[in-house]
């Protein structure tokens, strides 16, 4: 299963602060709007994104069909693909994508511990 680009999503207070923060250990900005409240850093092949008020908790994002540069990928494994194999190893999906449909659309579920996975799919 080739779940595609990861992330982490933070759930920020300060954007502003965050950002400067980010920028210190070498990050830059890639992608988003700091007017919208979120932004998506990058260092390397590590990427940060940077979320005010629009999440309560942190998220591990993973982005079927884009690599690391949010380029497009010939071959990936589609997020409706990754549900049906999520849901045969009797994972709960706290949110699913319509199966019926192409195209972008995202997959959530919840990991032992808490944290939430947001598979996220673009293209």
């Amino acid at each position: 299963m080739k779940l595609g680009a990861f992330s982490i999503s933070l759930a920020v207070k300060d954007i502003h602060n965050s950002k400067a923060f980010y920028e210190k250990l070498g990050f830059s900005v890639f992608a988003g709007d700091i007017e919208r409240n979120y932004l998506i850093m990058k260092n390397g092949d590590s990427i940060v994104g940077l979320f005010q008020g629009m999440f309560e908790k942190n998220i591990l994002t993973f982005n079927p069909g884009w690599d690391q540069n949010a380029n497009t990928l010939d071959d990936f494994d589609d997020v409706r693909q990754i549900q049906d194999h999520l849901k045969q190893s009797d994972l709960k999906l706290d949110r699913e994508a319509d199966p019926t449909t192409t195209g972008p659309a995202s997959v959530v579920l919840t990991d032992p511990d808490g944290n939430h996975i947001l598979i996220d799919q673009h293209v």
